[in-house]
């Protein structure tokens, strides 16, 4: 199964009534549950070769899937992580940040990108106000729901 088709998988899912899927094929095993409105949460065990052990992968979420601001005070909002990945704050090494504090950012406004089994998934904004505090280091790990930004809501 390759990342196309398991994306279409996770697109599916989510559309669909269904809170809980496991595949197993030959080499892959592949589950799937969903947490309330949360994004799904993939887990992906590969077959190694047969002298090596199975290893999990980590877990994943549809990339498309924005962060969804939860209220601390009455202006203030966490943006908070979707998925289980690496955080980056830009595109690349050689490229600027997409936030900075301070920053004005909008709906749809690229905040970070999480990589997660080796696919890198842009975080966008989902209100307009003003980055605060950014809560994670760049490079570092990031826990399903972990918060990443304070924004001051517009």
């Amino acid at each position: 199964m390759d990342t196309k088709e398991i994306q279409r998988l996770l697109d599916y899912i989510a559309k669909s009534p269904l809170a809980e899927v496991s595949i197993e094929t030959e080499g892959l095993k592949v589950s799937v549950k969903k947490f309330g409105e949360a994004a799904p949460v993939v887990s992906v065990v590969a077959a190694a070769p047969a002298a090596a052990p199975v290893a999990a992968a980590p877990a994943a979420a549809a990339p498309a899937a924005p962060a969804a601001p939860a209220p601390v005070a009455d202006n203030l909002y966490t943006v908070k992580s979707p998925m289980i990945g690496t955080f980056y704050r830009a595109a690349g090494p050689d490229k600027d940040n997409f936030v900075e504090v301070g920053s004005e950012i909008a709906p749809g406004k690229t905040l970070c990108v999480i990589e997660a089994m080796k696919l890198f998934n842009e975080i966008d904004s989902e209100i307009s106000g003003k980055i605060v505090k950014i809560l994670v280091d760049n490079a570092s790990p990031v826990e399903f729901d972990q918060p990443l930004f304070v924004v001051e809501k517009a």
